[in-house]
This record gives C-alpha cells, sequence and structure tokens, in this order.
C-alpha cells in the first residue's frame, strides 16, 4: 500500500556514496555497515582533493558518485589541504546550496566548521550512543527504521567509533596533525586482514625519523573500533617489553598473583587461546632487534603490528611495509599544516631543504610557524650555517640536519632555557620513554640548580614540557594505572635522534654534573632484592639506562651496587646475553677505575661468572673463580665468607667441566664451613647444601643428593617464601632426584604443582621454569604417560631454543632427552637429527672426553641400532663405553647405562658371550652402587636374563627374569610400562641424560 516501508535486509535501489577523511575512516565503516544491513548499496569514498584543484571543482566532482552524498563532517575534513573556511564557504554555496537533497551530512566533532556546512542539514553523532547515532542517521537518509531482524542483527560488525575498546593501554594521544601515508594504512590493514589465524604479524620499518611510531599510532586510531583489545609495548629492550606486556594481565580480567612471571603467562595464554577476546591488536614499538623479542611475540586469532628499523622481522613470519619519507604533496600539506602562514611555495621550499623526512619538517615548520623568520632566511641558516657557540650539534649527522636543530635548540634556550637543560639531562637515559619521576623523586638539593628549579615548580614544567612537546622534540606519555592500581609516574618519550643530537658536544662541566644526577637517581630506584621476581618490573625499567648514564666510571659505592643487583637480576630472570655483555664491560672498566684486586672486583666476577656460567662457558668462569679464590686465601684466610662464595663458584665450574671428585671435595668443605660460621639455617649454607647435593647427583649418589635436597628444601620452605626461586629450584632437584631413585609417582606429583607454580611465578619462558617442565616431561615418560610427555617434550626444546638459542647447555640437555624419546615413540629421522646436534654441541662446547658427550654417543648409537647400522652402532657403543669409564669410573651408574647398551649391540653383532659377562659385571655392580631393586639395576637384570637365553642357559635365565619381574612387579607395579616390557621379553635399555650442574 502506499508509504509501506520495504522489507529490511533485502538488497534495495537505494545507493550512498559516503565522503569521509581518512582520519574518519572508523565512521565511514561503522555507517557503511550500518546501512547495509538494511539493504542499502554503499560506496565509501576517502575525501583528499588535489590541492591545485579547485575546491569547487572536486566538489562538483562528488556529485558524480551513484546515489545520495553522504558527507562525514569534522575539522579534519576540511583540513585537508589545507584549505581556509572562506574557500569552503564559496565552494559549499555554489554546490551544495541549488541541489540540497543530492547531500546529506553526519557531524563527528564539536569544534567549529565553515558556516555554510549548515547547508547540510548534519545529523549531529556528538555525544549520543550508537542506537541514537543509528536512528538519526536513518532519519537524515529518509530510511525506515524499524527493528532488525534477529539473525541481521547478531552478525558482528565494526564497534561504534566513539566506544573505545574495552581493554585500551598505552597507546599515544592521537597526532592531529597526521598526514597522509593513506597507501601504507591500507596496506598495512589489508596484510593483518588476510593473514591467517596466528600469522597476523606487520612489521611498520624505516629508516629513523620517518614517523614510523605515528604510523603505528593512527592505525589503532582508524582501526581500532575492530578490535576489543588495543595494547601498546615499548619494544626495544626485550625485559622492558615483557614487564609492559605482562601488565596487560589484570586487563584482561585474568586471575593471577602478583607475580611478574605469573602475569606474563597468563596473558601469553589468553592471547593464543583468543580467551576472554579474539580480536586483540598488540603494538610492539621500536623493535630494532628481532632475535631479543620474537620469541615472545604472541601467536593467536589477533594482530601484531610492529615498528623497526630492522627488517630482518621478515625472517620471522612478519610482512613487511616499508615506510619511506614523505612525498612531496605530503611534506607541503603537512608543513602548511603545522605552520599554516606558509604559502604552498614556501612549504616546497622548506621540504625541498629538509629532505621530506617527517620528523625534522614537524620540528622546524613547528617552531618556524611562531618565528618572524622567512623561510628564505631559515634556508640560508641551513646553508650558511650558524654561530654554534650556544648550543651545538653533532657533526655526525647531515649538515641540514646540524644546521636545523641548532637553531631549534637555540630557540629553546632563548625561550625556556630550562627546558635545554630537561633536555641534556634526559639524553644520560636511554632513547625512548625516560622515567622522569626519577628525577622528581630525588631531595632538591641533589638536582643541579637550573634543573631544581623547574623540577619543583610546576608552572615552569608544564611551560617547559609545553614548549617541548609544541616543537615535537618529546612527547609525554600517558598516566596509566600499574597492575596494582597506583599511577605508572610520570615519563617523556624522546625519540633516538633527538636522543642521539642533544647529548653530543655538551660541555665537560655539565655532562658530569647531569650524568652525577641521573646515576644517584637510578641508584635510588634500585630496590635491592634482585631475586625477588615481585621486584623484576622495577629492574626491567632500570637496566636499559645503565649504559647512557656510564655508570660502570661511577665510584659511587651506590651506584656500583646498583650494577652488581642489576646483573644478579639478569642472571635469576635468563638475560644471560644482556648481563654478559655488561659483565664484561664493567670488567673492563673497574679494573681501570678500581685496580685488579679492589674488593668490589671480587664481586663483580662473582656475579659475571654466574651468567657465563650458565651458558656454557664452564672454562672461562673457573679461570675467573680460580684467580678469585687464590688471591681471597691469601689476603683474607680459608673461612672468609667472599673466599667461599668465590670456592663454590669454582666448585660449580669443575661440576661443568666433568671434574666431579674434585667438585665434591671444594663442596663438602665448603658446606661444612658454611654451616660452622652461619649456622645450618642460613641462606647461604642452604645454598652450600644444594650445591653439594646436585654434585653428589653428578656422582651417581642418588640417596645421598635426595635426603640432603629434602633437608635444604624444607629449611627453605621454613625460612623464605613458598614461591621464593630458591624454593622452586629444590622442588626441582628433589624431584629430579625422587624420579633418577625410580620413585616416579612421587616425583610427579611434587614436579607437577612446582612447574604450575613456576609458570605464574617466573614466567614460562624463565630458564628455571624450562627445566621445571623439562623434568615434568621426563617424569611423564618414566611414568608410561607418553602423549603427556610427547607434548611437553616438543614445547620445552622449542621454547628453550627460541629464549636461548640451539648452543645453550640447556637446550643441548631438552634436545638429548627429546631425541631419546623420539626414538622410541615419535620419529627415528627426527630423534636422529636431533641427537647428531645435541652429540656436536657438547663436543663443541666440552670436549671429546667429556662424560656428557660420551652419553649422548651411547644414545645416539641407539638410534643407528634401531634404523639397522648395527656395525656403526656396535663401533659407537663401545667406545663410549670406554670413555665414560675414563671419565666417571667403572662403577657410575652412567658407566653402568652404557655397558647395558653395550651388551645389547654384542648379542646383534653375533657376540653373545662377551654380552653375557658384561651384563652379570653389570648387575653385581649396579646391586652394590644402586640397590637390587633400582631401575638401572633392574634393566641390567631382564638384560641379562635375555643373555643367559641367547646361550642357551635358560634355566638359570628363567630364574634371574622371574625375580627381576617380581621386584619390578613390587616396585614399580604390575602395569607400568616396564614392567609390561619386560614381562614381553623387550630387551631393556638405557637412556643417558645429562644433568644440570
Amino acid at each position: 500500500m502506499p508509504g509501506a516501508h520495504r522489507s529490511v535486509g533485502v538488497a534495495g535501489t537505494h545507493t550512498v556514496t559516503i565522503s569521509f577523511a581518512g582520519f574518519n575512516r572508523a565512521w565511514s565503516a561503522w555507517i557503511t555497515d550500518r546501512l547495509e544491513r538494511r539493504g542499502v548499496t554503499v560506496r565509501q569514498q576517502r575525501w583528499d582533493p588535489p590541492v591545485e584543484i579547485p575546491l569547487e571543482e572536486s566538489l562538483r566532482d562528488l556529485t558524480l558518485a551513484q546515489g545520495r552524498i553522504l558527507v562525514i563532517l569534522s575539522d579534519w575534513y576540511f583540513q585537508l589541504g589545507p584549505r581556509s573556511h572562506d574557500e569552503w564557504n564559496r565552494a559549499l554555496r555554489a554546490v551544495v546550496a541549488p541541489d540540497p537533497d543530492r547531500f546529506a551530512a553526519v557531524c563527528v566533532t564539536t569544534s567549529a566548521l565553515p558556516g555554510a556546512t549548515s547547508v547540510f542539514g548534519a545529523a549531529d553523532f556528538t555525544h549520543v550512543g550508537a542506537d541514537e547515532a543509528e536512528r538519526r542517521l536513518l532519519a537524515r537518509l529518509g530510511l525506515p527504521a524499524d527493528p532488525l531482524p534477529e539473525a541481521v542483527e547478531a552478525r558482528p560488525g565494526p564497534r561504534y567509533p566513539a566506544e573505545t575498546p574495552q581493554v585500551w593501554g598505552g597507546v599515544p594521544r592521537r597526532n592531529i596533525r597526521f598526514t597522509g601515508r593513506e597507501e601504507l594504512l591500507s596496506k598495512a590493514y589489508r596484510s593483518l586482514q588476510e593473514a591467517g589465524p596466528g600469522a597476523g604479524v606487520v612489521t611498520l620499518h624505516g629508516m629513523s625519523g620517518v614517523g614510523k611510531t605515528q604510523l603505528a599510532a593512527e592505525y589503532v586510531y582508524r582501526f581500532g573500533s575492530e578490535y576489543d583489545v588495543v595494547w601498546w609495548v615499548p619494544a626495544d629492550r626485550r625485559a622492558l617489553y615483557r614487564q609492559k606486556l605482562a601488565e596487560l594481565a589484570p586487563e584482561l580480567g585474568l586471575s593471577t598473583g602478583a607475580e611478574y612471571g605469573e602475569r606474563l603467562r597468563a596473558v601469553r595464554d589468553a592471547l593464543r587461546r583468543g580467551d576472554p577476546h579474539a580480536h586483540w591488536l598488540l603494538i610492539l614499538d621500536g623493535a630494532d632487534e628481532p632475535d631479543q623479542i620474537w620469541d615472545l611475540v604472541p601467536t593467536g586469532p589477533g594482530h601484531v603490528l610492529i615498528t623497526s628499523r630492522n627488517p630482518e622481522w621478515s625472517e620471522h613470519n612478519s610482512d613487511l611495509v616499508e615506510v619511506p619519507v614523505y612525498t612531496r604533496h605530503e611534506s607541503v600539506a603537512f608543513v602548511r599544516r603545522r605552520a599554516p602562514r606558509l604559502t604552498p611555495a614556501e612549504a616546497d621550499q622548506l621540504a625541498d631543504a629538509l629532505e621530506d623526512l617527517p620528523l625534522l619538517l614537524d620540528q622546524t615548520a613547528g617552531w618556524l610557524n611562531d618565528s618572524d623568520l622567512s623561510v628564505d632566511e631559515y634556508i640560508g641558516l641551513l646553508e650558511g650555517g650558524i654561530d654554534q657557540d650556544v648550543v651545538k650539534v653533532s657533526a655526525d649527522f647531515p649538515l641540514a640536519f646540524q644546521t636545523a636543530w641548532s637553531i631549534l635548540l637555540n630557540k629553546l634556550k632563548d625561550t625556556v632555557p630550562e627546558s635545554v637543560d630537561l633536555l641534556r639531562l634526559c639524553s644520560f637515559f636511554a632513547p625512548g620513554s625516560i622515567p622522569v619521576r626519577l628525577l622528581k623523586e630525588m631531595p632538591p638539593g641533589e638536582l643541579p640548580e637550573q634543573v631544581a628549579g623547574l623540577m619543583n615548580d610546576p608552572l615552569l614544567w608544564n611551560k617547559a614540557i609545553g614548549q617541548l612537546r609544541q616543537y615535537s622534540v618529546v612527547r609525554l606519555e600517558s598516566h596509566e594505572a600499574g597492575v596494582d592500581g597506583a599511577s605508572s609516574g610520570e615519563s617523556l618519550y624522546m625519540h633516538r635522534m633527538v636522543h642521539q643530537i642533544v647529548g653530543h658536544d655538551m660541555a665537560q662541566q655539565d655532562r658530569q654534573e647531569f650524568i652525577d644526577v641521573v646515576r644517584r637517581a637510578l641508584a635510588a630506584a634500585d630496590p635491592g632484592r634482585p631475586i625477588d621476581t615481585r621486584l623484576w618490573p622495577t629492574y626491567a625499567e632500570i637496566t636499559p639506562h645503565l649504559k647512557w648514564a656510564d655508570v660502570l666510571r661511577s665510584t659511587d659505592p651506590a651506584v656500583q651496587t646498583l650494577v652488581l643487583n642489576c646483573l644478579r637480576y639478569m642472571y635469576f630472570s635468563g638475560e644471560y646475553r644482556a648481563g654478559i655483555k655488561l659483565g664484561e664491560r664493567a670488567m673492563t672498566a673497574w679494573r681501570e677505575l678500581l685496580g685488579e684486586s679492589h674488593p668490589r672486583i671480587w664481586d663483580l666476577s662473582y656475579h659475571y661468572a654466574n651468567l657465563l656460567r650458565a651458558v656454557g662457558d664452564y672454562a672461562g668462569t673457573e679461570a675467573i673463580e680460580r684467580a678469585a679464590v687464590d688471591h681471597l686465601r691469601a689476603e683474607r684466610g680459608p673461612q672468609d665468607l667472599e673466599h667461599l662464595r668465590a670456592a663454590s663458584g669454582l666448585a660449580a665450574d669443575l661440576r661443568g667441566l666433568g671434574r666431579y671428585d674434585e667438585a665434591l671435595e671444594i663442596s663438602t668443605w665448603v658446606a661444612s664451613s658454611y654451616h660452622e660460621l652461619l649456622g645450618d639455617q642460613d641462606s647461604r649454607t642452604l645454598n652450600a647444601q644444594n650445591n653439594l647435593a646436585v654434585t653428589l647427583r653428578l656422582l651417581g649418589r642418588y640417596q645421598e643428593s635426595l635426603e640432603l635436597n629434602r633437608r635444604t628444601l624444607d629449611s627453605r620452605r621454613q625460612l623464605l617464601r613458598q614461591r621464593h626461586t630458591w624454593t622452586l629450584s629444590s622442588e626441582i632437584h628433589y624431584a629430579t632426584d625422587l624420579r633418577l631413585l625410580g620413585r616416579y609417582g612421587e616425583a610427579m606429583s611434587l614436579q607437577n604443582q612446582s612447574a604450575q607454580v613456576h609458570r605464574r611465578v617466573l614466567g614460562p619462558d624463565n630458564p628455571q621454569t624450562l627445566r621445571a617442565e623439562f623434568n615434568l616431561a621426563l617424569c611423564h615418560y618414566r611414568s608410561g604417560e607418553r602423549t603427556k610427555a610427547a607434548a611437553l617434550f616438543t614445547r620445552v626444546l622449542e621454547r628453550c631454543e627460541r629464549v636461548l638459542g640451539e648452543s645453550h647447555p640447556l637446550t643441548m640437555m631438552f634436545a638429548a632427552g627429546q631425541s631419546c624419546f623420539a626414538r622410541e615413540h615419535a620419529n627415528i629421522d627426527q630423534a636422529r637429527a636431533i641427537s647428531e646436534k645435541a652429540v656436536a654441541g657438547y663436543a663443541d662446547m666440552l670436549g671429546e672426553e667429556h662424560p656428557y658427550v660420551a652419553g649422548t654417543r651411547s644414545n645416539h648409537a641407539l638410534i643407528l641400532r634401531n634404523v639397522g647400522e648395527r656395525e656403526h652402532a656396535h663401533a659407537l657403543l663401545e667406545e663410549s663405553l670406554a670413555a665414560m669409564t675414563r671419565a666417571v669410573g667403572e662403577n657410575h651408574p652412567w658407566t653402568l647405562g652404557c655397558a647395558v647398551n653395550a651388551s645389547a649391540v654384542r648379542n646383534l653383532v653375533g657376540d653373545p658371550e662377551s654380552a653375557a659377562a658384561l651384563t652379570d659385571s653389570v648387575v653385581t655392580r649396579a646391586v652394590e652402587v644402586l640397590g637390587r631393586t633400582h631401575p638401572l639395576t633392574l634393566s641390567a637384570r631382564i638384560a641379562h636374563a635375555a643373555d643367559l637365553r641367547g646361550l642357551r642357559e635358560r634355566q638359570k635365565a628363567e630364574k634371574i627374569e622371574s625375580e627381576a619381574l617380581g621386584d619390578l612387579v613390587a616396585t614399580l607395579g604390575a602395569q607400568h610400562v616396564h614392567t609390561v616390557s619386560a614381562r614381553s621379553r623387550n630387551r631393556p635399555y638405557w637412556d643417558f641424560e645429562p644433568l644440570i650442574v
């Protein structure tokens, strides 16, 4: 009937063309979605008319589009060009006013617009919600507002742009002068949208100053409405990146404790699963070293946007979008927006002189707009140079850059001189985020006079910061609550190019004064407890600034203590590479500054050796620790506590080198001395007790190690908190001993619970967490839970390779375990490839005579046996048995295990007599060393029975087998995988397991 509304959700005759500025793309996307649900055909047309074409002509071109033209009115729409309000008023009166029914509009800004925009009769979207905005849109277009069918309404679509994503953090303020870059934004958007799940990673890469960060921020504001979570993370330093990513946990509503590692694990797991939010966007800003953080880039259904100067991100499953300097058109448009007093010709001149570099154009045009200087005069200064007596800029930069910066800094010096002092002070922090709150927290008397006034006068501070922000020298970081609800404090962001320029050619007196202030500020921020995981975020924030404050040249005891604490933090948090670099530089600097035998040198050498030992440089650390031991014993006597600490380190080095008897002698003496001097409940005594147990385990004395670790664990649980790093480490050691003694159920129960706590407290990628999970994988394996073991072995090895590298001792330890499992239950080719790498890695690191080389060769020989290379396997096993005997003696469990494997292959190559003789000897020694019912002894007994059957001594074989099976049932249970295998007369084998030193 007349006037009846047509059905919604069905394609009709309505067509609408939306004209929008790129800045308002989110509004265009939302309007398009709402109209298309009602069957309207929508065309989107970005408005960016060439400046050389008259505005009236560009508006007439709009009328060539299909259907009604819906204009999204914003101040940005009218700034493009830029065009004056007078120009707009004339064009609107000439084009829109004569044909008002052809045009409609919505307004999304409260800013003043050209007066003639009233001709649009725009629907006002400001300060209204989505439902009201849609009602006003439909009314303006004369479309029915009937309710949509439930199925159509339920269809997912873009978020209403006035509503921010549910989780939003760290994103810089929007740059209202952002210009151009439309093609780059579209390319990044397409790459992310077209990527499959888990593969949505795009890197914006280009040289410093081209605007990568600004481009990423604009991407967030344009497309952020499509996400439920938008989280911006500084990624120039691994530790800081981990800290900021962990801060996302409470924002996602994840139930975690306060521990840093627990939050980090929970965040990465939640992003991977897409729970509670599948539509997430993570921005990694300044990730210039892919090797440092690529393993921490989350996977899952969301997207990751990276800014970096390094194109090597392409090797880590990221699409690259190169960000060049501005096109000349973009440069001119930007300069005119930044400095409206300049003509297009002058803007072109300036852009040419500054080579279209966005950062320099931003800073120069900003102050040039406030200056009386003409563009010709300014370019004359650039070409001819200026008097740089007041402010100098390094000659390392191109001439135009040097001079432009000299002009800008002199301008700042004339207007707010304190702002230049603040800049110079900031240059002794690392570039990027600068925690100026550390300076504000210092007593006024410890600040230079010119800066003290700035820090203590809020009006002067705001004036200085305002001036620096106005010229884009710094930006003020957003003040957002930390994980505990407290303010994260005030920070400035300084671009690395600005940082580098400001830091050059400073007067020596100013340099020394400013650097001392920053050193004292960093030292004052030291929490003093680097082993406490709850304080790791603080150390993650401090450590990047050590280099820039040149702390290694300081004689201040507090600053030196800060260096030692940071090294200790890096050791416990697993930041080995960064710690070794710092330790190496500190050793060189402090020896020069303090002398070879200063007490600080021995403190430093201890922490440095810990880091080197963690990556397997045992020969290097032995030299360092032996020098310390010899000097401290001669100077202070054997009972000196620092001498004992150095001796304990030396014992660890000897363990790494496979010299276990020497290590035992030192470890026993150190533990006894600590007990005598400090008592049995001091943490140092417990550490020495722990190290003695490690040595006993390496010697195959598992029961003694177990008893010692049990006492240590009990004491640490009482003396330290349950989640303390050392308490958790004791749980790994105790569970390991239980497993090595065949008490698999007890080991599994303890290690399963401990691994969960490790992940929460230390994080999933901490080396100690990886050790806990690897031991859990071995517990599953020995208990016959192959599916769980398979997943854990694979996950732990992959993570360790990413985090620590393929040649790290932990990686090789995990690889040895994975290859043994793969040999029996997975892929023999995979087992062989992993095993070959492990054998070669240990030989390179430790030398041919080390027991780990003999042990992994024994494992590899079993793979060769399984693929039919019997002769090769035989030769390798005999060689391994001889080498292991030389290394640790004939009665060590490792030697006995090699012998069990060698006997099997002797049978295969036709030497059953020697096989039986060998297993007979092994059984006798194993019973003496390990006991009659130890798993290795039981394997040797079953193997010996098989060898006797091969010699047709069936009666004796039956008796030995029957007794062994009875002991297996009594010890492990009738259905245990080892019992079932022995009952089926599968020949047992032994896997060599490298142990932690």
